[in-house]
């Protein structure tokens, strides 16, 4: 009997499934067109250069208030409901990954990891927050007539202050993601090397 053409190598194992993927690629798009579209709010060169103003305006409005909607149509995959379990778990072994970090210590013997590490698991929980911040904050520049003016200048300074930090971590996440070609394979394909899984999450049971 010939094995599933779909079936991963033997050299490799599952890393993600499809639900998951899919979250993460739906998730990546809509906070790209964030992004984007707030610098072309913001940056006076870029403003000039795209123009319509409006247009980008309401991208910016619609693909915020999407943020959400990959994740929550995600929850009804069990693979993606036990990632964020695992995601929203600290165990000790994430405390003494998170000491060698701050010492800059990169021997893999010195980071213990499940599926995540404690940078990941730190990253998501941190980008969740600042989405939820932007969504609240956003909505109260939007719908000006609902809240009085300090409530909206309030919003105003944490959205475009929060906004900058998001790019920035984003950036910090980008490149994390690009120095690591076999992570970025486990992203796209599903699948990642065995060798790679035992040395930088010896404590993944795949």
């Amino acid at each position: 009997m010939n094995p599933r053409a779909d079936a991963p190598p033997a050299a490799a194992v599952r890393r993600f499934g499809r639900a998951p993927r899919w979250v993460h690629r739906a998730t990546a798009a809509l906070m790209g067109v964030c992004v984007l579209s707030a610098a072309c709010l913001y940056v006076p060169q870029l403003a000039q250069l795209v123009g319509r103003r409006a247009l980008v305006v309401t991208l910016h409005e619609w693909s915020g208030l999407a943020l959400p909607v990959p994740v929550l149509a995600g929850l009804a995959s069990r693979a993606f409901r036990a990632d964020l379990g695992r995601l929203n778990r600290f165990g000790p072994h994430d405390r003494t990954w998170l000491r060698a970090a701050l010492r800059r210590d990169k021997r893999p013997s010195s980071r213990p990891a499940g599926k995540f590490n404690a940078g990941q698991k730190v990253y998501a929980a941190w980008i969740a927050g600042a989405t939820l911040v932007m969504l609240g904050t956003g909505l109260l520049m939007w719908f000006t007539q609902l809240t009085p003016l300090v409530w909206r200048t309030s919003a105003t300074f944490v959205h475009d202050w929060l906004a900058l930090t998001i790019g920035i971590v984003l950036a910090g996440h980008i490149g994390m993601a690009w120095a690591d070609p076999e992570a970025r394979r486990g992203m796209r394909t599903g699948t990642v090397r065995r060798e790679w899984a035992e040395r930088e999450h010896p404590l993944w049971r795949p």
